[in-house]
């Protein structure tokens, strides 16, 4: 039988008026100290966004997706926040925050395999 890991994630959110609470989600970032992974994944639905807000500007978006994909993945285009270690950079792109971007609560799983975990959860949560 196959070891299962600890596993912390978290939904990546648009909020497109902050004021309302309404949000789409867009992506998942997982986090697995065992196997050491951090990964997000996340596509912007141009045609789901603007259909709760018309006036979102979508390149800016795909923007702020770059620089957490950059972030993730410890990139020196990441900033000074990429140059943090794996569970630091977990933490900050999860920071609670009242942006257009944000994380859900963080949840806690156990999995075989965190890459297979990303994919399922990316199906059932944003796809």
């Amino acid at each position: 039988m196959q070891e299962k890991h600890l596993f912390e994630y978290a939904v990546i959110r648009v909020v497109p008026r902050v004021e309302r609470e309404e949000f789409i989600n867009v992506g998942v970032i997982l986090y697995c100290k065992q196997e050491k992974f951090l990964q997000i994944k996340c596509a912007i639905k141009a045609d789901r966004l603007l259909a709760l807000c018309p006036d979102i500007d979508i390149d800016e978006l795909k923007c702020h997706m770059d620089a957490l994909q950059q972030i993730c993945q410890g990139t020196q285009a990441g900033g000074p926040i990429a140059k943090l270690d794996a569970p630091s950079r977990f933490r900050w792109i999860t920071a609670t925050r009242s942006t257009v971007v944000q994380a859900s609560k963080v949840h806690p799983g156990l999995c075989i395999s965190a890459s297979e975990t990303l994919e399922k959860l990316y199906e059932q949560l944003v796809d």
